[in-house]
Formats: structure tokens, C-alpha cells, sequence
């Protein structure tokens, strides 16, 4: 069974805490929090002081994807009770086991993300150290973007590491998912299903949520 994380970058900002709260009462198992500063993405969303303002709202845990060019200097600020993840990307980090053992340190979860040119083989060092592997099955930046393919082999290839090695990483995808392909996603082995415009771009968004749990239950 794989939870379902929907992206908050695909809700109305200006109910986004309505908007937190409605997926999160209809099943949701995380609040994919997208941050974007501009640069190592081509778009702005929100910052610290917008997620935490969430924390006044009832809603699920927090599950923070940074991409930003200097992750190690604004971790921090993205951690609050509920933040459960913080991931940032391979390619953003210079000393990338330095960046996942920083998070650690904040009390949280770490995850490092790859983009979809970017190998697995980039990451087999800190396999062992991470709670969550997220693959990128767009290009990182815009939502409502379609399923790269080559995603699929990357979650069939980190599903047979993790039970090769005996790690305990989490795997989670991001982009293009949609109840069309929700369940041979999952059931390839991944553990998180991150989904943006195909949730809150639904007529009922309660009903989707619960679509997509159905998929992938």
C-alpha cells in the first residue's frame, strides 16, 4: 500500500490552508510542500514563513522538497512539529552526505531527490544514510507537466537495491502522476505518490484524494 502526498504547489494560494486542510481530512498522508527560490528551478513559490503559517491548520505531516541552490543554509528554517521530510536535490549539493547528515541533526527525516538525466549511480553512496529516495518524473519547476518514463526504471532499479542492500529508504515520485498511472507506479515499489494539478485541479477535490487512495491502497 503507497500514501499519497499531494503537491500544494497545484492549490489556490489564496485558500491554501483550506485547501491543506480539505486534502488532509480526505485521506492525504503528507502535504508536499514545493519550494522553488528561482534559481536552481525556473519558477518562485513559497517560503518558511508560508508553511509554517499551516501549522495553525489541521493537516497531516509536512513533507518538504527544497529546490534551492544552497539547501544547507536554509534547512532550518523549514522545520516546525509537523515537517516529517526534508529533501533536497543531488544536484544542488556539493557535499551531499554533509547536507542529509545537517538534516538529520534538525530532528527530521532526509531525502535527496534526482531530476530525470540524472542516474541513480549519483546517489548509491548515501543509499544508506537517506529515508527517502524522491525521483523527479518531470523537470523540476512547473506542475501539471507529463510523465517521464524513464521514471519507471528508476523505481524498479532502487526497489532492487533496497532489498539487495537491506536499506529502509522510502521510495517517492514526483510529476506527471495521475489515476491513470497511480497504480502501476505503486506497484513497481513506490512508497510515496506525489500528485499536484490531478488533485487539486479536480472538480471535487475530496473525491480525488480518495480516488487515488482507492488506486493505490
Amino acid at each position: 500500500m503507497s500514501k499519497l502526498a499531494p503537491s500544494l504547489l497545484s492549490a489556490d494560494f489564496s485558500r491554501l490552508g483550506e485547501h491543506s486542510e480539505l486534502v488532509s481530512k480526505a485521506g492525504a498522508d503528507y502535504l508536499h510542500i514545493d519550494v522553488m527560490d528561482g534559481h536552481f528551478v525556473p519558477n518562485i513559490t513559497f517560503g518558511p514563513v508560508v508553511m509554517k503559517s499551516l501549522d495553525k491548520c489541521d493537516t497531516v505531516p509536512y513533507d518538504v522538497h527544497l529546490m534551492i541552490t544552497d539547501p544547507d543554509k536554509y534547512a532550518t528554517e523549514f522545520v516546525t512539529e509537523k515537517t516529517e521530510f526534508i529533501t533536497v536535490h543531488q544536484e544542488a549539493c556539493t557535499h551531499l552526505h554533509r547536507t542529509i547528515q545537517g538534516i538529520h541533526e534538525l530532528g527530521v527525516k532526509a531525502g535527496v531527490s534526482i531530476n530525470p538525466a540524472t542516474p541513480i549511480s549519483s546517489i548509491e553512496n548515501v543509499l544508506g544514510d537517506v529515508d527517502l529516495v524522491l525521483v523527479m518524473s518531470v523537470n523540476p519547476g512547473f506542475g501539471g507537466q507529463k510523465f517521464i518514463p524513464v521514471a519507471l526504471d528508476k523505481i524498479k532499479e532502487l526497489s532492487k537495491i533496497r532489498e539487495e542492500k537491506g536499506y529502509t529508504f522510502l521510495i517517492e515520485v514526483d510529476g506527471g502522476v495521475s489515476l491513470d498511472n497511480a497504480r502501476e507506479i505503486s506497484e513497481l515499489g513506490c512508497d510515496i505518490l506525489v500528485a499536484g494539478s490531478q488533485v487539486f485541479g479536480a472538480e471535487d477535490i475530496e473525491k480525488r484524494v480518495k480516488d487515488f487512495k482507492k488506486e493505490i491502497a
